[in-house]
């Protein structure tokens, strides 16, 4: 053969080879373009979603100023309501500084072990194109929008401890104790609840667990409740608790600061679904389904303990209703939720009316009897409420017996550690500052002993 027709041969045979191997080219080309688009279809921040937690932000904000600071406020006598008001926006915008200083470093600022982040001090490294991923593959929404979303979550679980403690404890206190509590309590339990880590000792110990909190059982109410009850019994009981008539001021305020509250957790609930969707929607029935239980059921156990239902019991059982399904908002059907808040109502009614007067504690404005009580029945019944029978997402192989062990060791967990926490920062804090305000104070009133202002000039 001719090295010519050698060399149309071998080039034949070539192109053949070639040929043949252009499907698999092909297929590998087309994976590594698929493989491209997935990864920038996964840093693409949706709008929508971006816009509704915006929304949920400024909702949960509502809740704190004016909604709790309104509840607070009209349950405490006259002489008292400016102070109520004053510790609230004080205490809630030191959280917030506190949380773009070094708070959200501690919850959520990066691998570290499972018990608290590392990372992102001052918000460092954060710009307005940083992202966070959501609860969907291929669905973010911006850092500083998740960052403002979490603030608002510490500044009103420390604002709430306040009420346990209205009517007696310094100004001065009351901001030593904040900043020591969320350092040594409300960060951690974000952290140990909340956050996913690259692996199993950088995951949150709860979260790791396999936990079921979807917007704060443990890390808000728990929280506040156990610190509210360690808090009242370190602080002391206000003078003539139990001897005196003090009776709410205004339960017109009250009621506005319930319907304030009530608005604003649809941002607390559905806001915890980071997306605009369907679990967004079913954490949004389930506030509407188990406030209403709450409220209908708080007043039928007034009853059956021979007392009138009331504007007052209507506005508890609101609360309870609220709390109760907040860890089960996205992990229960509406009468999973209906459940919850009817349980939560009468349980915590049943509570503030009989047991407390007889252990005594002066918890004010029953901070552990309904967070702390309601968030432990919400915490621990989320796990029955995941049934498909009550229209739970639960799946075939879920296993009841498991789910509620790991949400009983996850109260246990939250009610030690905000315990052991809230005591140590409370004996600080009065060592500090002396903790309660003399007699003639308390006597005269907060509003003009520890502010120089009345609520009501007339």
């Amino acid at each position: 053969m001719k090295f010519a027709s050698k060399m149309a041969a071998g080039a034949g045979a070539t192109g053949l080879a070639l040929f043949a191997a252009l499907p698999a080219w092909a297929q590998e080309a087309t994976e590594a373009v698929a493989e491209v688009a997935e990864e920038t279809a996964a840093a693409v921040v949706d709008k929508g979603d971006t816009a509704w937690m915006i929304t949920a932000t400024v909702l949960v904000m509502a809740m704190i100023v004016p909604g709790l600071a309104l509840f607070y406020g009209g349950l405490v006598r006259t002489k008292n309501m400016a102070s109520v008001l004053t510790q609230i926006i004080a205490v809630a915008s030191l959280a917030m500084i506190m949380w773009v200083m070094f708070g959200y470093s501690l919850a959520f600022g990066g691998d570290a072990n499972q018990f608290i982040s590392a990372g992102k001090l001052f918000l460092a490294g954060v710009t307005a194109d940083s992202t966070v991923a959501t609860f969907s593959e291929g669905f973010e929404i911006p850092e500083f929008v998740f960052i403002a979303f979490q603030m608002t979550f510490s500044a009103i679980t420390v604002a709430l401890v306040l009420g346990g403690l209205v009517e007696r404890m310094k100004f001065s206190a009351v901001m030593v104790f904040a900043i020591i509590w969320l350092t040594l309590v409300y960060y951690p339990i974000a952290h140990m609840v909340w956050y996913a880590g690259a692996d199993s000792a950088t995951t949150g110990l709860i979260f790791d667990w396999g936990a079921l909190d979807f917007a704060g059982g443990t890390v808000v109410h728990i929280n506040a409740g156990v610190a509210a009850l360690v808090g009242c019994m370190i602080i002391g009981k206000r003078n003539g608790y139990q001897k005196e008539i003090m009776a709410p001021h205004s339960l017109t305020m009250t009621l506005i600061g319930t319907g304030l509250l009530w608005v604003g957790w649809f941002g607390f609930n559905a806001g915890s679904a980071l997306e605009a969707n369907g679990s967004a929607g079913l954490a949004l029935i389930n506030t509407f389904t188990a406030t209403a239980a709450g409220v209908l059921f708080w007043m039928l156990a007034e009853r059956m303990l021979g007392h009138k239902g009331s504007l007052l019991g209507a506005c508890s059982g609101a609360i309870a209703g609220l709390v109760a399904v907040t860890p089960a908002a996205g992990n229960s059907g509406p009468f999973g939720a209906i459940l919850l808040g009817a349980i939560a109502g009468m349980v915590c009614c049943w509570f503030v009316m009989k047991v407390k007067p007889k252990l005594g504690f002066d918890d004010s404005l029953d901070v552990f009897g309904i967070h702390g009580l309601g968030g432990l029945i919400g915490s621990v019944l989320t796990a029955v409420t995941m049934l498909a029978a009550l229209g739970g997402p639960a799946g075939d192989d879920y296993a009841l017996g498991t789910q509620l062990w790991i949400q009983i060791k996850s109260v246990v967990v939250a009610v030690l550690w905000s315990g052991i926490g809230s005591a140590i920062a409370f004996y600080i804090a009065k060592m500090v500052t002396g903790g309660r305000v003399s007699d003639e104070v308390e006597r005269e009133g907060l509003d003009l002993g520890e502010h120089g202002e009345r609520a009501y000039n007339y």
